[in-house]
């Protein structure tokens, strides 16, 4: 069967754009054709760019957000209240949350959610890590804000029965983020209202389980 595209060169291209999330191939070949007829200069240090993001880009030791040193420049800020960390599933939320300037903690980056379905256990997430965070003394509260769907609450519940044996108060953020919405769709006003009115964990979950 003969290729709908004039060159080899130009379908690979927009095969590999279409792998990108929310790319469809005329998406694809849309930015392909776009780079084309950009000068050669600046596709190079267009690919340049990705290249070394993806040689150089480091994960947080301390709360695996992605970062340029070995610790992030949010867990390097003496200015942050160290006694309080936000747990989310990855950067995207860390980035809306830095935007509603309602947290002056730290965060702990899940990597993810559990998620039977898609084969995401426990394990494969930083959740041993958070544990270990707190295991060594510190944090007074840890704020679990995940996004209201069942995967989230079933990764929010799993947290606090990790962190029962120790001396933390366990909260999360209020519902005003709808049940089933993605927390990083919410607007920053609606966020960082949800973070303020927090409220205990085993207070919440006893609503949710009637």
């Amino acid at each position: 069967m003969n290729s709908a595209y004039p060159s080899t060169l130009l379908e690979n291209a927009v095969n590999e754009f279409a792998r990108l999330p929310g790319i469809g191939r005329k998406s694809a070949l849309r930015l392909v054709l776009h780079l084309l007829r950009q000068d050669e200069e600046k596709v190079v240090h267009f690919t340049d760019t990705l290249l070394k993001l993806i040689q150089e880009v480091k994960y947080c030791a301390v709360c695996h957000n992605i970062s340029d040193t070995e610790i992030c420049s949010l867990c390097a800020d003496n200015r942050r209240d160290r006694a309080v960390v936000c747990v989310v599933e990855n950067v995207k939320e860390v980035m809306a949350i830095e935007k509603t300037i309602q947290f002056g903690g730290l965060y702990h980056v899940l990597g993810g959610i559990i998620s039977p379905i898609d084969g995401i256990g426990p394990s494969d997430l930083e959740i041993s890590s958070l544990v270990e965070r707190v295991r060594n003394g510190g944090i007074k509260e840890v704020i679990l804000a995940l996004s209201a769907t069942m995967e989230g609450d079933t990764t929010n519940f799993y947290i606090f029965r990790k962190l029962q044996p120790y001396d933390v108060k366990v909260t999360i953020i209020a519902r005003g983020v709808s049940v089933g919405d993605e927390l990083e769709y919410a607007d920053e006003v609606t966020l960082g209202r949800s973070i303020l009115n927090r409220t205990p964990f085993d207070e919440s979950y006893k609503l949710l389980s009637k």
